[in-house]
């Protein structure tokens, strides 16, 4: 039985929708932190493209993919 009708995405969606929303928010700030916020965004992308190199697909073209899917506001689209 379904008690909770929620959903959660998966396959490091969550984690490349953030990235996303820090990419946008550290270009509207000046200085280091910019660079730090960029830093982290990227770091977030790790856990998508761990996934992908466990399944064997091209971590490289998929999160460019996975990418273009969330500027285009596909928030659900994970690996």
């Amino acid at each position: 039985a379904i008690k909770n009708d929620s959903v959660v995405a998966g396959g490091g969606a969550i984690e490349m929708e953030l990235s996303k929303y820090l990419r946008d928010y550290s270009r509207t700030i000046p200085g280091k932190q910019q660079l730090l916020i960029g830093a982290y965004a990227k770091a977030l992308e790790i856990i998508p493209r761990q996934l992908c190199d466990n399944a064997g697909f091209d971590a490289t073209n998929i999160l460019n993919k996975l990418r273009a899917k969330h500027a285009q506001g596909g928030m659900w689209y994970g690996v």
